[in-house]
């Protein structure tokens, strides 16, 4: 009885995990440059993608656990740091009368968040909450190329697929039903330094951002990986010279 039980179960399940399957997301890998041992992030592709999320994606997502002075880890220097902190409203306070009050950032702020609340935010966008993007990259399957994926994935729905009010079919977003519509358009910024802002290059700029933001220290614990296995392969070394010398006069 028992192992009939078990083999329905499994007969039920198996549409389901195919259902899943046919459901999950694809993405499509794409080569960055602080992939590898060796690899790096782009100081002007980190730029470009901060101003992209500071002009567009600001608007909807936070990016709570980032302090303004953090931006000094991808070439900005200090007084361009001041001058984009105080761009923003800060809440702050109790003042003297017992009440919260707005100024501008300082470096030491955190980036403010779009809403007050969840609530608010749910409201303002059909249901859906945006994601904090503090620690996006690392929190999802692809990392970058993830993110790169979704933001470029937005297609027309196949025949016969029906989505639900004030949906957007995305071919890499898991379930291919997304709240938000598609974020970036053509030349929707002007990139200081001149580079073309086409779709493709902003969301590759804003990918490589985001993975910085999630991982900050990544260079310099790949900087430290290299120090170790080079001290390990010089130690390894010198172990076996002095092995060699203690039984070189031994008979074997």
């Amino acid at each position: 009885m028992r192992a009939r039980s078990l083999v329905l179960a499994l007969a039920l399940a198996l549409p389901l995990g195919a259902q899943a399957a046919e459901e999950r997301a694809a993405v499509p890998h794409r080569t960055w440059s602080f992939e590898g041992l060796f690899g790096a992030f782009d100081p002007g592709a980190m730029q470009r993608g901060f101003q992209v999320y500071n002009e567009v994606c600001a608007a909807c997502h936070s990016m709570k656990l980032l302090a303004f002075r953090h931006l000094s880890g991808i070439g900005f220097t200090e007084d361009q740091i001041k001058q984009i902190a105080a761009a923003k409203q800060v809440t702050d306070g109790p003042n003297d009368q017992g009440e919260m009050f707005e100024r501008p950032g300082r470096p030491s702020d955190r980036f403010p968040a779009p809403f007050p609340n969840e609530n608010a935010a749910r409201a303002a966008n059909n249901g859906a909450y945006p994601p904090d993007f503090s620690t996006l990259v690392k929190g999802r399957d692809g990392g970058a190329s993830y993110i790169y994926g979704v933001m470029t994935g937005y297609k027309d729905p196949p025949p016969g697929k029906e989505l639900l009010p004030g949906m957007n079919y995305n071919e890499v977003f898991p379930g291919h039903q997304i709240a938000m519509p598609p974020p970036l358009s053509e030349d929707q910024v002007t990139y200081a330094d001149g580079t073309p802002a086409t779709v493709d290059q902003m969301v590759a700029d804003v990918s490589t951002f985001l993975a910085w933001v999630s991982e900050p220290e990544l260079e310099t614990r790949k900087r430290l990986g290299i120090k170790v296995i080079l001290y390990m392969l010089v130690l390894t070394g010198f172990l076996y010279a002095i092995k060699r010398r203690v039984w070189a006069n031994v008979k074997h």
